[in-house]
């Protein structure tokens, strides 16, 4: 689960974290009230989706040359004017892909005397099965580009659970980002807040890009994005609680109603398969053969027929699907039950684009008797390599 940036950094300064001054808001009625609570004269502006590069993004209502999802403010006026631009419009970055999203909320901060800026991020290195601080001089940028250009600037420092953050660790960390100073004495206190928070919250990643070194000598979390370990929310209601729905597809929130894994995708070949790993097969095997698969859905080892229905309804749902793939290795799931699950789901919400079925293992010829017998217009396939074959065939012809 992602939460925005302005509820990240709360988090984060309620450890202990050094964070400016800001305020959220929904409408433009609320800039007024945000800026008198902020001590000025710099103001940041910024949009709060799930999605990074919003400084370089653009939005698709205004002029091409216009700033932004991310403004720096000179005067209460100016922030006033950024506000009515942005509410509202449409944000697309990289991130975002060309559909965008819509800026639903703004965040007001104080601004930043900026002497340098630093990259810093912690997240689960299953190398050496430990939470690892990934670190580089090279903030601000992103961190795909400095690994590919100049892998050497980044320095990753795994933490021993046992002893938690050494000293030693913060001074490998505080040399590989040059720190000195008061920046040195700051980061002292801050590498073991962010390890703790990362921990007691069972996040998944915690990035800061950029950590900033200001003209005071003073370290800053500028920015801040958080992910959480969606099997550890049961024990946290307080992060649930910061859950933005408008965020997510609604594919994916109504496949986590029936604790189905379902990721979104570009394609337009719905996959319906049991086992994240023959899930990733049956997605490289369509794009082998030329097409893109619409998403990524694993209905898991005990599906029941109801779970099954409502995965087949959930790819339907997506109007880019031009065809369906189900494909089956019954092991502890057994081929009737898909069978059983199909053919209800089918007869619920109908079937207008093609069908192609490959089922295998437990059960798999009363599966296919009971497909058979259906009356639908499936078409079968023997084994993955012909499945994939068959559906991309059947959607170029459609």
């Amino acid at each position: 689960m992602n939460i925005h940036e302005y509820q990240a950094k709360a988090l984060l300064k309620g450890y202990g974290a050094p964070v400016a001054d800001g305020v959220a808001i929904l409408s433009a009625d609320e800039v007024e009230a945000a800026v008198g609570k902020l001590p000025g004269p710099l103001y940041v502006v910024k949009s709060q989706i799930h999605a990074g590069g919003r400084g370089k993004g653009k939005f698709k209502e205004l002029p091409a040359d216009a700033k932004g999802g991310v403004r720096l403010a000179k005067s209460a006026d100016e922030v006033k004017t950024f506000v009515n631009e942005m509410l509202g419009n449409t944000l697309v970055t990289k991130q975002t892909g060309p559909a965008g999203k819509q800026v639903n909320r703004l965040y007001i901060e104080d601004g930043a005397d900026i002497d340098r800026e630093l990259y810093c991020s912690l997240l689960v290195d299953r190398t050496v099965g430990q939470v690892a601080f990934v670190v580089s001089t090279e903030g601000g940028m992103d961190i795909e580009t400095v690994a590919e250009e100049t892998p050497d600037k980044i320095v990753t420092v795994a933490i021993d659970p046992d002893t938690g953050v050494t000293a030693s660790n913060v001074k490998t960390l505080c040399e590989a980002l040059k720190l000195e100073g008061e920046a040195a004495k700051d980061a002292e206190r801050l590498f073991p807040i962010l390890y703790k928070a990362f921990v007691e919250k069972d996040m998944s990643l915690l990035e800061i890009n950029p950590l900033i070194v200001m003209e005071n000598g003073h370290l800053r979390v500028l920015d801040a994005k958080v992910s959480f370990d969606g099997n550890a929310l049961f024990r946290h209601d307080d992060v649930r609680a910061l859950r933005d729905t408008t965020e997510e597809d609604a594919k994916e929130i109504e496949a986590s109603k029936y604790d189905l894994a379902y990721v979104a995708l570009d394609g337009n070949i719905g996959c319906m398969v049991n086992g994240a790993g023959l899930a990733m097969a049956t997605m490289d095997i369509i794009k082998l053969y030329g097409a893109e698969p619409a998403n990524f859905l694993d209905v898991g080892g005990g599906a029941s027929k109801e779970k099954v229905t409502a995965a087949f309804k959930i790819i339907t749902a997506d109007p880019a699907v031009k065809g369906i793939l189900v494909n089956i290795f019954g092991g502890i799931m057994r081929c009737d039950v898909i069978a059983e699950g199909v053919i209800a789901a089918v007869k619920e919400v109908g079937l207008k684009v093609p069908l192609v079925v490959r089922l295998e293992g437990t059960n798999v010829e009363l599966g296919k008797k009971i497909i058979d017998e259906s009356g639908l217009n499936v078409i079968s396939a023997d084994d993955l390599d012909d499945a994939a074959q068959k559906i991309v065939a059947a959607v170029k012809e459609g």
